[in-house]
Parts: structure tokens; sequence; C-alpha cells
């Protein structure tokens, strides 16, 4: 189940920027799948669903711009899901594939539906990962109370815990998965302290205005592609109530709720891999 590092420049605003992502999988006409994280997250969130998957699939895990190995930004203000949504329709461009699928957690899932509302997009079956067309208040404040610190850790051992207890909605997981989850939040710094692996400036439109709840029922009703809807039983960000009513308009929806989780599911156990997979292989 091999892996490689790879990446491309993507044009932004004032110019190119280096997008890096991992691919898993070796047949070269095999079909696409690509796995977009959440909003302090990078691409190596999906290390076992790549590798689970590689054997039917290739898959792709970028990094979005500010996050993990991509480039960080000089103006703040390109950090927004415009940006995005052009960086994840050159990486489909990279890929050489005339459609795939697209799992996306929190973040990732509100590009893939941005992508996925396009006329003639090439989304062919959208797994949402605890996020929806209505993002509830609750979760988005409970986000901005950790996201955009800049906070550095004497040794890994203290940035691991940190990461835990403010992820703990993530669990359960085991002690493995912990420090897996933890050193892909992580970054080592030249001085051998600890540090987050993202630019704290991707949060910046996230502090500028009052924290309420966010409606996209506007792109949920253009998309036309079968989703899948994995919700943490949990979750602060998307509600049963949303589920409902997704399931009653646009491309209406499949549900599986993740027991014990909250936002997001880590998507390292068999279980919501195999979910996926299931949906995937129709």
């Amino acid at each position: 189940m091999p892996m490689a590092s790879r990446s491309f420049q993507s044009l932004g605003p004032r110019g190119f920027h280096r997008v890096a992502y991992t691919e898993w999988g070796e047949v070269a006409d095999a079909p696409v799948v690509l796995c977009v994280h959440g909003l302090t997250r990078n691409g190596r969130d999906f290390d076992e669903l790549g590798a689970a998957l590689s054997d039917r699939w290739r898959v792709f895990c970028p990094d979005i711009v500010g996050r993990g190995e991509s480039a960080r930004l000089s103006v703040r203000e390109d950090y927004n899901y415009n940006v995005y949504a052009r960086d994840m329709a050159a990486m489909i461009a990279r890929t050489g594939a005339d459609e795939v699928d697209w799992v996306g957690t929190s973040m990732g899932g509100i590009i893939g539906m941005m992508l996925a509302a396009v006329p003639g997009s090439p989304i062919r079956r959208l797994v949402l990962n605890d996020i929806g067309p209505r993002v509830d208040e609750a979760g988005l404040r409970r986000i901005d109370g950790y996201a955009g610190g800049n906070p550095v850790f004497p040794d890994f051992e203290a940035a691991f815990a940190a990461v835990r207890t403010v992820a703990a909605s993530f669990g359960p997981m085991t002690e493995e998965q912990w420090r897996k989850f933890a050193r892909v939040a992580l970054r080592e710094l030249e001085d051998g302290t600890w540090g987050m692996n993202y630019d704290p400036e991707i949060v910046w439109q996230m502090k500028q205005e009052p924290l309420r709840t966010i409606e996209l029922w506007h792109l949920w009703d253009a998309i036309r592609c079968p989703v899948l809807v994995l919700r943490g039983a949990e979750s602060d960000l998307l509600s049963a109530r949303t589920v409902e009513e997704m399931r009653g308009r646009g491309p209406g929806c499949e549900e599986v709720v993740i027991e014990g989780v909250g936002h997001t599911p880590a998507l390292m156990d068999d279980h919501q891999i195999g979910v996926i997979r299931d949906f995937l292989d129709r």
C-alpha cells in the first residue's frame, strides 16, 4: 500500500503557491478519491483511510494551503474558500481523472459541497464527515476557542497532552491512534520545541465577525450526486435536525451516526472506514 508525497503549483490571487499532497495506490487507471481535511488539520489525517482504500482506488490527500506541508500565504485575506476551491479544482486536474469521489471532513466537506454544486461537477459521490449545509453556532464557538493561537510547547509530550484535550470529541481512540493524531497536528520547531502544524492566520476571517450559525442551503440544493453523511452522535456542529432536513431536499442523503463521537469522527477505525468503502464501492 505505497504512499508518495508530492506537490503542485496552484494559482492564487497574488501568484502561485505550493499545494502538497500524499497519494496512495499504484494502479494508474483506478478510480480516484480525494480526501480533504478540517480547518486546522492536514492530509495526513487520512493515512489509515488511504491505506485501506489503496487496493481499489488512487487516493489523494491534499494539505489545504496554510496547513501541513503546503505553502503559508503572505496575505491572510487569501485564506478563504474561493482560494481553497480553486486549489482543489487544480488537485482534481492533477489526478488526471474525469470524475472523482470526495471525502470531506468539516471544512473539507464545505469545499466538497462548493465543487459538487457547480454545473458539470466531476464529483461522482460525496462523503460529508460531520458537516452539512447548516453549521451550528455552538460548534463554531468551540473551534474559535482554540483555533488560531500560536502556542509553543517545550516537548512533544506537553504538546500531545494539549492536542488530546482540545480534540477529545474526535475519540475514542487507542493510545497509538491518539499519538499519531497529535503528530499530524504538530510540528517540531528548529529549537526543539513544538508548535501547531498550520499558519495561525488561517482563522483570521472567523475572528473578524460575530459567530453565528452558517446556512449553505443554496449549495446543498444545487448538488446532484449521491451523498453519505457521517455524523458524530455528540456533534455540536451538525445536528440530527439538519440531517433530517438534508434528507428532504437537494440530493437527499444517507446518514450513518457514529456513537461516542462528537465533531469529528477521526476515520481511523475499521467501522468508519468500512462505511465509506461500502458507499464508494457501489
